[in-house]
């Protein structure tokens, strides 16, 4: 029978913001500009248009904003050749790259240039980002689907709603997400919300919003097991000719490729579906007449491409994901500290951590002990990022403390580590797809508070 994969390519799609299409070829039939790879590769895409959409809908689904005619959401799935392992790469939106320089069927050749990644549909289409998705990673694509806004909200509908999860709370007034912490089932509305919000209050950007997307279809692949919405043959080929009804696919994607994809990807436990973002190196890259941009790492994501084209895992390699031996959660350069020695001070200092020395007021004798930080609830993770660089520390949390951190040093040896901090670990690592779940979510959907924002 049809398993997991048909229903992952459709909704994967479908959390690609863009506009309606129907179920209807498209070409992007390209020059095979990415090399011959071990596996198979699908490029999955949505489009960044509001053609088609009443002002009712808009405002419905909080896409008020003018579209770019682009594609919004990325995303590259390997299935590896002995279909034992599938590997989702997001692509940000925001990529800077250099596009094809020329392109079957669009009409007429585009002079190379560089810009970002969503650009190219805007520019030749379908065609053209598949020819700019295989030179940039040298990978070959051998199947491609597009959908869009509407569409996704109806395939969420379709399967009963979703599963999200968040530790905090998360806003954003963009997307008109606005939910507290906890799990949640969701229908496509409000999922669709808290797969295109970027301006959250956490971390806001691309890397966090495509996090969410891979959280959203990894729980609801689980549901839809757990629930026997793919038990049969009979029912799992109507659920999917339902959902394809809102996505598009090449002139080479049919029905019996999804069910043969379908059909390998099934089997698969969680574990053996992996989840990556490319790795980012500059994530503010100013480029005149294209504006804020976000450059690859050049090394590893080079390193990742290599994995997928030699059909190999991309977890745990230390290549596409380095293993700190100080890791931090947080940036050190954004949490201010006072510090009552000078010599502690200094090495915070050094290790990136924006330090005041109020050592002149420190108390004299030294309280007995290991230092201790203090800090304003709330300020966890920059506390843990703190209490990573002073080992064997003391944390405590004072209510209406203030956004500085205060470090007593007390008669104890201080030792002060440098720490790493990688926005990738936190936003875009490799990892399995068992570590993305929601809590429960695979085990019962009962406990889920039922959420709906309309308006």
């Amino acid at each position: 029978m049809l398993r997991r994969l048909t229903v992952a390519l459709t909704l994967l799609t479908a959390l690609s913001c863009g506009s309606l299409l129907g179920a209807q070829a498209v070409s992007a039939e390209s020059e095979p500009a990415g090399s011959a790879s071990r596996g198979t590769n699908i490029l999955i895409v949505g489009i960044d248009s509001r053609a088609g959409i009443s002002a009712a809908e808009k405002r419905r689904l909080h896409v008020g904003g003018k579209g770019c005619n682009c594609t919004d959401v990325m995303m590259l799935v390997h299935l590896s050749e002995n279909r034992r392992r599938a590997s989702v790469v997001s692509i940000p939106r925001d990529s800077y790259v250099e596009y094809a320089g020329s392109t079957a069927g669009a009409g007429s050749a585009v002079p190379a240039r560089s810009g970002k990644i969503n650009g190219a549909y805007a520019i030749g289409g379908a065609p053209l980002t598949v020819a700019t998705v295989e030179k940039v990673t040298g990978l070959h694509i051998d199947h491609y689907l597009e959908t869009g806004f509407t569409g996704f909200e109806q395939t969420v509908n379709n399967l009963g709603g979703a599963t999200v999860c968040t530790d905090k709370p998360l806003k954003d007034e963009n997307s008109g997400l606005d939910i507290g912490a906890g799990r949640h089932h969701t229908d496509g509305n409000e999922t669709l919300r808290y797969a295109r919000a970027r301006h959250v209050n956490l971390r806001p950007g691309d890397l966090g919003r495509v996090r969410r997307q891979q959280r959203v279809v990894n729980d609801l692949l689980a549901r839809l097991s757990f629930e026997g919405a793919l038990s049969g043959p009979v029912s799992t080929a109507r659920t999917v000719r339902t959902l394809l009804k809102t996505v598009r696919t090449d002139a080479r994607t049919g029905l019996d490729d999804l069910v043969g994809i379908g059909w390998a990807l099934g089997r698969l436990r969680a574990d053996r579906t992996e989840f990556a973002t490319v790795p980012i190196r500059l994530f503010d890259h100013r480029v005149p007449g294209v504006g804020s941009t976000l450059v690859w790492d050049e090394a590893r994501s080079a390193a990742l491409w290599d994995a997928l084209g030699a059909d190999r895992p991309i977890t745990g390699d230390t290549r596409i994901q380095p293993v700190a031996q100080t890791p931090a959660l947080t940036n050190p350069a954004g949490i201010t500290v006072r510090v009552d020695d000078a010599v502690v001070a200094s090495a915070l200092r050094r290790g990136g951590f924006a330090v005041t020395d109020t050592s002149p007021s420190a108390p004299s004798p030294r309280p007995a002990g290991p230092p201790v930080i203090r800090y304003a609830v709330g300020q966890e993770d920059n506390a843990a990022t703190l209490a990573a660089a002073l080992p064997g520390s003391r944390l405590q949390a004072v209510p209406n403390h203030g956004t500085s951190f205060d470090v007593a040093v007390g008669t104890e040896p201080v030792r002060v580590k440098t720490v790493t901090y990688d926005r990738n670990i936190a936003d875009g690592a490799p990892v399995t797809g068992d570590s993305l779940r929601c809590a429960g979510a695979a085990a019962s959907v009962a406990p889920a508070t039922t959420t709906s924002t309309s308006r």
